[in-house]
């Protein structure tokens, strides 16, 4: 039904109910400390890699907007492609009746059998409300969404949208809420992204034949322009080379200390209150496509 698609060691286990956007502040006993994401020029980490005269730029560059009509979208890319890290985006999203259009932000690696890891902004028609839509990608191999509303109107304002990624989960972050975990289950067989490095983009697009309604409700070209607005251009990765397989700082940076390899108990109860209040679907459960749940489905992470 639903195909496609956070250099001082934390002195107290109380830190446990701070959200991974505080945790960003405090500093760790060794290693890299966790730095603030600040907000940065889009041209310092990113480059435009379709419709180029589809973006614009303001602030001296410190804030974009996409653009879609009835001929393109357009959207960018990172400049460099990284193995683990944190990574952000302040988007707005589009205004009215965006129906058909999705507004994504996303890790990708280069090959065929590539990883991905996705933010997919589902467009509505006016007075409906966006669908979130999450999937990832190991070796080449997706078909893992999960949908939730938003609890806030995401065209309104500028919200964080975020992904923390090192060698025991992947955690998908709205304003520092984790609304989903993918742990790493290689134990259960199933392939976890670690030795791809990725990049990032974003994108702006016409999918008017599935995005709304399975694609019952097409675009709108009379609202045309389209716009997604974005600040913050936040990359905090090991940065790698595409032909890298690892990288030298494994266990070395922030997100791989002890704190980052699973949430604590405040930031569960979160996920468990978007789960109750805000999913409306997850692959995990759809007996349809999955007769016997994925493995991964069996740990806590994707449940």
């Amino acid at each position: 039904m639903f195909l496609l698609s956070s250099r001082r060691k934390m002195a107290s286990r109380q830190m446990c109910c701070i959200s991974f956007g505080l945790l960003m502040l405090i500093t760790l006993a060794s290693g890299a400390a966790p730095r603030k994401p600040v907000d940065v020029p889009f041209g310092r980490n990113y480059v435009p890699s379709w419709a180029f005269d589809h973006i614009k730029y303001f602030n001296g560059g410190s804030e974009i907007q996409l653009y879609l009509d009835k001929y393109t979208g357009t959207g960018f890319q990172s400049k460099g492609s990284y193995l683990f890290g944190h990574f952000s985006m302040h988007v707005k999203m589009v205004a009215g009746d965006s129906a058909g259009t999705v507004t994504a932000f996303y890790l990708s690696s280069q090959n065929s059998e590539h990883d991905e890891i996705d933010f997919e902004f589902l467009g509505n028609r006016s007075g409906q409300p966006y669908i979130l839509q999450t999937n990832v990608y190991t070796g080449g191999k997706g078909d893992r969404e999960q949908r939730i509303y938003l609890w806030f109107d995401p065209t309104q304002n500028y919200h964080t949208y975020s992904i923390l990624w090192n060698l025991y989960q992947i955690v998908f972050l709205v304003d520092d809420v984790p609304i989903r975990v993918f742990k790493n289950s290689k134990e259960l067989g199933v392939k976890f992204p670690f030795n791809q490095p990725m990049k990032l983009y974003s994108s702006l697009w016409n999918a008017d034949d599935w995005a709304t309604r399975g694609g019952l409700e097409k675009t709108d070209w009379s609202k045309a322009p389209f716009v997604a607005s974005y600040k913050g251009f936040h990359i905090d990765g090991c940065e790698a080379s595409v032909q890298a397989k690892f990288c030298d700082t494994q266990g070395k940076r922030w997100w791989d200390q002890k704190e980052f390899q699973d949430l604590d108990s405040y930031q569960w109860n979160r996920l468990r209150w978007v789960r109750n209040k805000y999913t409306i679907y997850n692959y995990c459960n759809d007996r349809t496509r999955y007769p016997a749940a994925p493995p991964e489905c069996k740990r806590d992470g994707d449940i």
